[in-house]
């Protein structure tokens, strides 16, 4: 059983991860603001949120997630490969699915132009 105490850390953690992200989002889509193709700025932009979204689930604690990226390092470091494979795991396909969001973005755009 999981006391309060670190049931409120965890919301506290993901509620300062979201607004730090939202910031950090709006300030990378400012800078690639000045690169001239749309496909690319936006490219790099679903990159991103592939890679700072992409939560995977907590070998220590059932039920909590954390960011995969955050994850996969740390446990690459330690060394465990099963638990960073799960995170790189859950980062490719997040990454192929926003890359198909890219693709269909860039339709959209397409036919909108014309």
């Amino acid at each position: 059983m999981i006391d309060t105490d670190a049931q409120l850390a965890y919301g506290i953690f993901w509620t300062a991860y979201a607004i730090a992200f939202v910031v950090f989002f709006y300030l990378m889509k400012r800078l690639f603001r000045f690169l001239p193709l749309y496909g690319l700025r936006t490219l790099l932009l679903a990159a991103l949120v592939a890679l700072l979204l992409t939560p995977v689930e907590s070998a220590e604690v059932a039920g909590w997630w954390v960011p995969a990226w955050l994850f996969g390092g740390y446990e690459l470091i330690l060394g465990n490969t099963e638990a960073a494979g799960r995170a790189l795991f859950n980062l490719g396909l997040a990454g192929l699915v926003m890359l198909l969001v890219w693709i269909l973005d860039l339709v959209r755009y397409r036919l909108v132009r014309r």
